[in-house]
């Protein structure tokens, strides 16, 4: 029987802040962060079979398909929902892999979210979270389909209002494995516990509804927070220092708004722009040798509906 291909996105984020506390013996790092959707997105093709198989469409790089994150969701939703139904996935890949971006995360969210859809299964955004969790601690962030303040290992998540942004995003051509940086001997973790209340005073909050989809320029810097991974990134990896060097130079660099970051543990790194223009203009000057995008943020998830509250 033939069935009908639908396609969804998956989204990036970006991580405006990363502040790292103490590890855990099983080997996560409890953090808080601020975690913003974007506008480059994976697209997911999504098939059902009555077969009851799962299988994988099309390599993505060179992850085997038994590792693949979507894969893997779909799996995992399978078993605890106890369905006979499968589907083929298939993944056109925008979103760099060991970009700092949540891409693998994502692909695993919108497949739990697109399966829950097409396979009629009408479970909950909290039980969705919870399967999530299992793939990895950037999931339910995706599945919770809002920006977001994270603490935890990530599965603290809170929805807080963020002012919309245009970014220069730059990934400098390298994978950064995300277990090297937090392994790092040199990684401080000590950060002092901020509340949600000192993120939203720092210029990125906006203290309107999260979902209202308003257009304005970001309404400040927010240089006191701070990404704890990109000290060790800069020193092991020489394209992340020098990515984030080029896009640190405010005299060259018009429009710019508050300083260049690092996104998550890396590769990418992004700064933010008054107008979607001054974005432009910075990604034209991004040398050959590195990807680069101008991007938007997103008020909410595109498929957040694919799960009820």
């Amino acid at each position: 029987m033939i069935r009908e291909s639908h396609v969804f996105v998956a989204p990036a984020k970006i991580s405006l802040f990363l502040h790292v506390g103490g590890g855990r013996p099983d080997g996560y790092h409890l953090i808080q962060s601020a975690m913003q959707l974007i506008d480059l997105a994976d697209e997911l093709t999504v098939t059902v079979r009555d077969d009851g198989l799962i299988v994988r469409d099309g390599a993505v790089g060179d992850v085997p398909e038994d590792d693949d994150l979507m894969v893997r969701a779909a799996r995992l939703l399978q078993a605890a929902s106890g369905t006979a139904k499968g589907a083929t996935l298939a993944n056109r890949k925008r979103i760099p892999i060991g970009g700092g971006l949540g891409g693998g995360s994502s692909d695993a969210a919108t497949t739990l979210l697109a399966l829950n859809r097409l396979w009629r299964l009408g479970l909950s955004r909290s039980r969705l979270m919870e399967l999530g969790l299992a793939l990895g601690a950037d999931v339910p962030f995706f599945i919770g389909g809002d920006n977001a303040f994270v603490e935890g290992i990530g599965e603290v998540i809170t929805p807080v209002s963020m002012a919309p942004l245009r970014l220069a995003l730059i990934h400098p051509g390298i994978l950064v494995p995300t277990p090297v940086i937090f392994g790092a001997p040199e990684l401080t973790r000590d950060a002092e516990v901020i509340r949600i209340s000192d993120f939203s005073k720092s210029g990125f909050g906006d203290g309107r509804a999260s979902r209202n989809g308003d257009d304005a320029a970001v309404s400040g810097t927010a240089d006191a927070f701070r990404n704890d991974l990109e000290a060790v990134a800069v020193t092991r990896f020489e394209p992340v220092r020098e990515a984030l060097s080029w896009l640190s130079r405010s005299p060259d660099r018009v429009g710019a708004v508050g300083r260049a970051r690092m996104s998550g543990s890396g590769a990418c790194v992004f700064r933010a722009f008054d107008t979607t223009e001054h974005a432009d203009a910075c990604i034209a000057d991004v040398p050959a040798r590195w990807s680069g995008w101008s991007v938007r943020s997103l008020a909410v998830h595109p498929h957040r509906d694919c799960a009820v509250d």
